[in-house]
């Protein structure tokens, strides 16, 4: 089971590095990277679909490249492509797409991650997302990936290269992963083929009231910790 892991990630690996040559060597690709880039940068669902239906038949390859794109590069909003897959394709066949896009790329992050190194991934990414997920991981646990995946406190793609740096295995990764992107998926895919007003708000809403609840958990240890250090004080 080790060796077969081994092989898919070296297999992995090697396809990045292809990938990564293509880039380089030719300039059709780095143009399409670069305008896809472009585009998810600005965060504007309708440009978006527009830019998908360019492709015509092509739009949901496109699309899901679009999406392992935006987990990739970390900083992007994954969001994005998620909500215009609902919009173009329904919420049905466009969340399917985008939540088994984004399995893949968040796989391809955490091998990345295991192959490259923590000193190469802390230029991709940021040294201090990366600690403050190593923590995250520390307090959660098992559960670390399902909650991060649940709510939005940090780019899909950082959590996905974080938790390639710890012991965790691919499988609990990938359960992890699968379980805890599905909600959000469902929702997204969902306001985007039913974009209306209401529908929005009803969105941030959501997301508003699940990041209070989020950052109530992260604080309370802290909260209890200094609530401790009273008592003690108080009873001398």
């Amino acid at each position: 089971m080790n060796i077969q892991r081994k092989k898919m990630g070296i297999t992995i690996l090697f396809m990045i590095f292809v990938l990564g040559s293509l880039y380089v060597l030719l300039p059709d690709v780095r143009y399409f990277i670069q305008d896809a880039v472009k585009q998810l940068a600005k965060a504007d669902i309708e440009a978006v679909k527009d830019y998908l239906l360019s492709f015509g038949a092509w739009a949901p390859i496109v699309s899901a490249l679009l999406m392992i794109i935006s987990v990739l590069i970390a900083p992007l909003p994954a969001f994005v492509p998620t909500f215009a897959n609902g919009l173009l394709f329904g919420a049905f066949w466009g969340g399917l797409l985008s939540w088994s896009s984004a399995l893949l790329g968040a796989t391809l992050c955490f091998y990345m991650s295991r192959g490259f190194g923590r000193p190469v991934v802390e230029k991709m990414v940021s040294k201090k997302a990366l600690d403050w997920m190593d923590r995250f991981f520390k307090n959660y646990g098992i559960h670390s990936i399902i909650i991060a995946r649940v709510v939005p406190i940090v780019s899909y793609g950082i959590v996905s290269y974080a938790a390639g740096l710890t012991s965790m295995r691919l499988r609990t990764y990938l359960i992890g992963t699968a379980i805890g992107q599905t909600p959000a998926t469902i929702l997204y895919s969902y306001l985007g083929e039913h974009a209306t007003e209401s529908m929005w708000i009803l969105f941030w809403a959501f997301v508003l009231v699940i990041c209070m609840v989020m950052l109530g958990s992260v604080l309370k240890p802290w909260i209890e910790k200094r609530m401790r250090k009273k008592g003690k004080t108080g009873s001398y």
